[in-house]
Formats: structure tokens, sequence, C-alpha cells
């Protein structure tokens, strides 16, 4: 956070990183470790491929592709890693299932319409799909989010893991993006990326029964959290008045 690292070096298990900040090189302390983790990316292997012989264009990111995964040689498709600014294998798979589509039955399905969500299998787990926070405070009021403590989740109370929330980004009640940091939030994240493949907004979630007590119960509270915002003021006013009445009955 807020430096560079320099280099490292080890003696038997430990380990000792170097890092920079500012002008200055310092020891960030002694970190015993059976292994040091570098992730430093992944870049395209194409080198050896020739692709401009084929009359396929590539650059740093990878080979060039249109929306229906074609590549400059439209007789030639490409799908994945190589192409794609989504690293993921899911996202590889499905990517994969537009270009056989688009190969081989004369398809027309289009990458940008994938809804495709990402993990990081930290503890808890991070899980995102479409939209983030940014997207939102970028969005001049387009956008709003709501929030879920995990703390008001019963599943999360009862297993003590109340460290997280659900956040689902949505235009006017039309689902966006969502971001979940919650144990198993890569298995939570999958209702919602079919939700917005299929159109589906907050009241959907709402009206969705889920078991209880799990996690997802989070996406429901979202759900009615915006469908209580969406009341009309005579609404609310009509409301309040009929249950101040019938508790005095």
């Amino acid at each position: 956070m807020g430096v560079s690292i320099e280099r490292a070096t080890t003696a038997g298990d430990e380990i000792r990183l170097f890092v920079k900040r500012g002008d200055e090189t310092v020891s960030a302390g002694a970190v015993a470790a059976d292994a040091l983790l570098v992730a430093a990316g992944r870049a395209p292997n194409v080198e050896d491929l020739d692709c401009h012989a084929a009359g396929i264009d590539v650059d740093a990111h990878g080979v060039r592709v249109n929306d229906r995964l074609q590549t400059t040689n439209r007789r030639v498709f490409a799908s994945g890693d190589v192409c794609s600014r989504y690293k993921f294998t899911h996202a590889a798979d499905a990517m994969s299932r537009i270009v056989i589509q688009n190969a081989l039955f004369f398809g027309r399905r289009k990458a940008s319409a994938l809804v495709i969500p990402w993990v990081t299998y930290t503890d808890p787990e991070l899980a995102q799909v479409g939209i983030t926070d940014a997207g939102v405070a970028s969005s001049d009021g387009r956008y709003a989010s709501i929030t879920v403590s995990l703390a008001d989740v019963d599943r999360a109370v009862v297993d003590d893991e109340t460290d997280g929330f659900v956040r689902v980004h949505h235009e006017r009640g039309r689902i966006r993006g969502c971001t979940i940091v919650a144990p198993h939030a890569g298995e939570t994240i999958a209702e919602v990326a079919y939700a917005m493949r299929h159109g589906g907004g907050l009241a959907d979630l709402s009206a969705t029964i889920h078991p209880y007590p799990t996690v997802a119960e989070a996406l429901r509270k979202a759900g009615d959290a915006y469908r209580r915002q969406a009341l009309t003021p005579t609404t609310s006013h009509w409301l309040t008045r009929y249950f101040a009445w019938t508790r005095s009955s």
C-alpha cells in the first residue's frame, strides 16, 4: 500500500521484501513463508503463431476481434485470454460457446451481451458483476446503490461471519451491477448475474423466495429496501395510517 517492491531475498524459509517509499528504499521486515507468490498478470502467447501471415492483427493485448469474436481474417475466430480483457476460465468458456455458434451455425451472438462475474478468493470472498462503486459515482445520478450489511443477515450472524456486505447497483430498479463481500460470495453472485442476463430488477429479487437462513437472503433484503424506497409519499402515508389503525384495534 503506497510502496513499490524493489527486491526479495530468501534465507531458508524466510523471505525478506525490500520496498521503496518515495526516494528511500527500506526493509519491510522479514516474512517467514514457504513460497512467494508473484502475481504478474498474463500476456497473450501469440509470437510464434505468425498471425500476420494469415491476415490476423495482434497487439500488446492479444488478438484483435470484433463483437462476434471474428479476427481481422473473418474466417478465423478467437476466444479466451488471448483476446479478452476478462482473464477468467468461465469467461473463456462463455466466449468459446459464442465462437462455436457463430462459426459453425451462422449465429450472430455478441460478446458484449455477456454478463461476466468474477471472484477474488480472499477471506471473505469478493465477488463482482457489472458496474462498480466508481461507475455509480461517475454516473451523475443515473445509477444508485443499496447496501445490506451482513450484520443484518441472520445466517451471517449465526455463523459469526458478519464482516461484509451485499451492495446492488441499479438504474431505477434495474440491476446494473453488484458487489458482494461475504463467505462464499462467488456462489451468491451467480443469482445476480442470472437476473442481469434476463433483464431482472430489484423487485424480482424481492419477489424471489430464498431459503432461510442463507447469506443469499441479503439479495431479497436489498430488493425489499428498494420497494420501500419506491413507495410514493401518498402510499407511504396511507400505509402508515393503516398499520397504526390495526395496532390500535
